[in-house]
């Protein structure tokens, strides 16, 4: 079962890295519009898209100026200098959007990270300025009575996270 889910994975990272690569350096383009100035990137995960957060902000090797949006409940000062990266499991997220659309009524610039499904609706990429499709909507493996299991939501979030990071630092050696 490791090698199914390995491959599966491998494709969706492939997938990512292929078809989102204009947001994703349209993303780190504007995620790094802070780190020129004196504007810092906040960073908030629902869910257990909070380990892209902890990545970001207490990993190895962290994103520049990435603070939490929300912490203990309480929301940070941010402004026109800041930028936003929300990151959900899915585009129709309600509570990613209702946050999206009350930073955008302040003017705020945000990136958005989740799985799109079920463009009919309200989505998180109708409200934020580029959205990055993670692409996982269903689980990888499938069971013998016709299920599905294995739902690495976090790896490919963070797969596309490390490519907002890398393009960031590419921005940044070339000034």
């Amino acid at each position: 079962m490791l090698k199914i889910f390995m491959t599966q994975l491998s494709g969706y990272f492939k997938k990512i890295a292929e078809q989102e690569e204009f947001h994703l350096e349209d993303g780190a383009r504007l995620l790094a519009q802070a780190l020129f100035g004196d504007g810092h990137i906040f960073l908030h995960g629902f869910n257990e898209m909070e380990a892209i957060v902890l990545e970001a902000t207490m990993g190895q090797e962290p994103m520049p100026k990435a603070k939490k949006l929300i912490e203990n409940g309480t929301m940070a000062e941010v402004d026109e200098t800041d930028r936003i990266l929300l990151i959900t499991r899915f585009s129709h997220d309600k509570e990613a959007i209702s946050l999206a659309q009350q930073l955008k009524e302040r003017g705020l610039q945000i990136v958005g990270l989740s799985a799109v499904v079920d463009e009919t609706n309200a989505s998180l990429a109708d409200y934020v300025d580029v959205h990055i499709d993670t692409k996982l909507v269903k689980p990888l493996i499938p069971d013998e009575d016709g299920s599905r299991f294995g739902f690495p939501a976090v790896m490919t979030a963070l797969f596309a996270y490390y490519g907002l990071l890398f393009t960031i630092k590419e921005i940044l050696d070339e000034y």
